[in-house]
């Protein structure tokens, strides 16, 4: 098992491709707390417990820093340790340039760049003290090129890569790394809400002419989380089926 006895908190991990993080996750042995305020995922951890691993659920916002600094000496306390911090939570509130919000730009930055570095930094307190830790943060393509109305999300996603490259130069002689996943086209509830004509332009755009499943994503979050990685900090890897290949 590649993650044998580590503690891992996966943050969005009730659905979708955090949900495949953490049932990944506890496959390979570590021990995962699922953060998301999505009540299902309490239902995504009974299923991981049902199958043999160990799993729980926490109703936690990642930009409340009270909740995450408690419920993160809780599970130190629990535990023993903190090893793993998969930053995966994120939102949407798509609109073009002209017609976006305020509002739905700070909802945006605040959950996909304030609340990474919220967990982080709270994180990395236990991962300091221990002299080991890894943090794999969920950018996007989007945070690369761009996409049409997606100013607010683009932002947040180039931030997440910023803000790692610069935890990579700070952390890096407590013995933590950080990194990036930067997913493409990924078939999730959400995806597979649009109609069939998008997803099939989608496809054109790819080179291998398919999306991800989520579990693909996940195998990349098992890499930078293991010791498999431990010389790899600072980087961006994308899943995309070729997408950022120039």
């Amino acid at each position: 098992m590649r993650l044998k006895d580590k503690v891992a908190v996966v943050t969005g991990g009730a659905r979708g491709i955090g949900q495949a993080v953490s049932e990944l996750f506890a496959k390979e042995g570590a021990k995962v707390v699922i953060w998301d305020l999505l009540d299902v995922g309490s239902e995504t951890a009974q299923n991981i417990i049902d199958s043999g691993g160990v799993a729980e659920f926490s109703k936690i916002s990642v930009t409340n820093r009270n909740a995450v600094r408690s419920d993160l000496a809780r599970i130190n306390e629990k535990y023993g340790s903190i090893d793993i911090l998969i930053n995966n939570a994120g939102i949407t509130r798509d609109k073009s340039l002209s017609k976006m919000t305020d509002e739905e730009w700070d909802l945006v930055i605040d959950v996909n760049l304030k609340g990474v570095f919220i967990c982080t930094q709270e994180a990395s307190h236990y991962m300091k003290s221990q002299s080991y830790g890894r943090i794999v943060s969920a950018s996007s393509t989007t945070g690369v090129f761009g996409n049409f109305g997606q100013t607010n999300y683009a932002a947040s996603k180039a931030g997440v890569i910023g803000m790692t490259k610069t935890w990579a130069i700070e952390l890096g002689k407590y013995g933590i790394t950080c990194n990036v996943i930067a997913p493409g086209f990924t078939l999730t509830d959400m995806t597979a809400a649009m109609p069939p004509e998008v997803i099939e332009a989608g496809k054109k755009l790819i080179p291998m002419r398919t999306v991800a499943d989520p579990i693909d994503i996940a195998y990349g979050y098992l890499y930078l989380a293991s010791d498999e990685a431990r010389f790899v900090t600072g980087v961006t890897i994308a899943i995309d089926g070729g997408v950022t290949r120039r």
